[in-house]
This record gives structure tokens, sequence and C-alpha cells, in this order.
């Protein structure tokens, strides 16, 4: 089964604890989020959706982020990240050689 979230516009520090919820409560299913409104991620939402990304890999199952914004992807960019990378749970270039 499939399960879409959609992202809020920002996901800074005050948006750790309900992200991390609904991530928490589709564990083990595959995770499609929608970045469509996200105008804003900061390092720790990175962190939570690198931690849930492995957590999907580790149960077999997949992350996909979609319908990533400008604004979001120059910032992932800033931290060093794209888009795939979120998606293997850190460095997608490394993943590719395990």
């Amino acid at each position: 089964m499939t399960v879409t979230l959609t992202l809020d516009r920002r996901l800074d520090y005050r948006m750790i604890p309900a992200l991390t919820d609904a991530l928490r409560a589709i564990t083990g299913q595959n995770v499609i989020l929608d970045a469509a409104q996200t105008v804003q991620i900061g390092a720790q939402a990175v962190q939570i959706l690198l931690a849930a990304a492995k957590s999907c890999l580790g149960n077999n199952a997949t992350l996909q982020l979609v319908n990533v914004t400008d604004a979001a992807r120059a910032q992932l960019a800033l931290l060093g990240l794209r888009i795939i990378d979120i998606e293997a749970g850190g460095d997608a270039d490394l993943r590719a050689w395990a």
C-alpha cells in the first residue's frame, strides 16, 4: 500500500514533532511525500526525512519526494543534497555502489 503525505509549507523546527508523528504512523508502507506547497526545509526536517527514507528501505518500502518546489530544491542543494539523496536515505551515489 502507498500512502501520500502532503508536506507543510514550512518544515522548520516547529513542525518536527508533527512530521515525525505522521511518518511514524505510516512505517512499513510505501510513502509519497508531496512537497508542492513546501518553500522552506530546515536541516532538522531533512534529518527526519532521511531517517524516514532509511526506515522505508529497511522495511522493503520506498519513500518518494514529489512536486518539490524550486525553493525547497535550492535549500536541499545548500545542504549538499538532491531529491534522490533524500529518497535513498543519504548519499544516493554511495548507495548505488553498495
